[in-house]
């Protein structure tokens, strides 16, 4: 029977620096999946948060910009994509065109223009999309001018994007970053967000194109992070294999080089003896005296 110490003293060898070392790789490997995963998780959490704002703001009754107004000075996560109605002018003359806009998987163009509220104040509203130009690059063929007078609107509220550093030439932005187009006016413009265009009165005869509505769907995220939370186990699962099959080979050694009783052959060290019909007989003959 073997003995109570044999099974700790058979994984002796995970205490060795080598095995330390595994150990220590199998450990780093794990947290950088766990890392990983959180990500994934992360973006998953935003992507749901995201729907939830949709769901419950893109589909609502406008509300009155009395209301909502402090929204555009400081955004709200909250109320991103809430309907809002707007009664003023535009400003055509500092209309812009941003680039490198993607609308329903077709690149083109984004127009923005000031519009002055009949409260005096002045946001940005995004009026839509435009598709790359055949006549000129890197501009559209046309960019429809804004109605005159007094306009009607409805938007729905985006924040303000981040600014790329990224040069544009003149008349066009790279992002819709407010503060870098305020800088380009003479007059003071509300940064935190902007309103995009859901409907305008009356309807000019040359508008922009509609732009997609947001996705509701959740995407992958949830499934990428559990596969690298998988991953990260079976860096373990994958240590204690290889230790498991390093203290086989160290018992088999064991058992050859250690006869297990009085007057047993055996082989050289490393080859067990391999018992077979040669053997059998040869012992048939000694039993003949043979």
């Amino acid at each position: 029977m073997p003995s109570k110490d044999r099974a700790p003293r058979a994984y002796g060898f995970l205490l060795s620096w080598r095995w330390l070392g595994i150990l220590g790789m199998a450990a780093l490997f794990a947290a950088a999946c766990v890392g990983l995963g959180n990500w994934q998780m992360d973006r998953r959490n935003q992507a749901v948060a995201e729907i939830r704002r949709v769901q419950q703001n893109y589909d609502k009754a406008p509300v009155p910009y009395e209301e909502a107004s402090r929204y555009f000075e400081a955004p709200d996560p909250d109320v991103k994509w809430t309907t809002v109605s707007v009664r003023g002018h535009y400003l055509a003359e500092d209309q812009r065109i941003v680039r490198n806009r993607p609308n329903h998987s077709a690149a083109g163009y984004e127009v923005v223009v000031p519009f002055r509220v009949v409260s005096g104040e002045t946001i940005i509203i995004n009026r839509g999309w435009l598709p790359i130009g055949n006549n000129r690059p890197g501009y559209p063929d046309t960019v429809p001018a804004p109605p005159r007078g007094t306009i009607a609107a409805v938007v729905r509220i985006k924040p303000s994007e981040a600014d790329f550093d990224r040069s544009a030439p003149e008349g066009q932005l790279a992002s819709i970053d407010l503060a870098s187009y305020a800088r380009q006016l003479e007059y003071p413009v509300k940064t935190g967000s902007y309103g995009l265009m859901a409907s305008e009165t009356p309807p000019p005869e040359l508008a922009p194109q509609e732009l997609a509505p947001p996705k509701v769907q959740e995407g992958s995220n949830l499934s990428y992070a559990l596969q690298w939370i998988t991953f990260g186990v079976l860096a373990f699962v994958g240590f204690g294999y290889m230790a498991r099959q390093q203290a086989r080979i160290d018992r088999e050694e064991r058992e050859i080089q250690e006869p297990s009783g009085p007057g047993q052959r055996t082989g050289p060290p490393g080859k067990p003896r391999r018992q077979g019909s040669d053997d059998e007989e040869d012992a048939l003959l000694d039993a003949m005296g043979l």
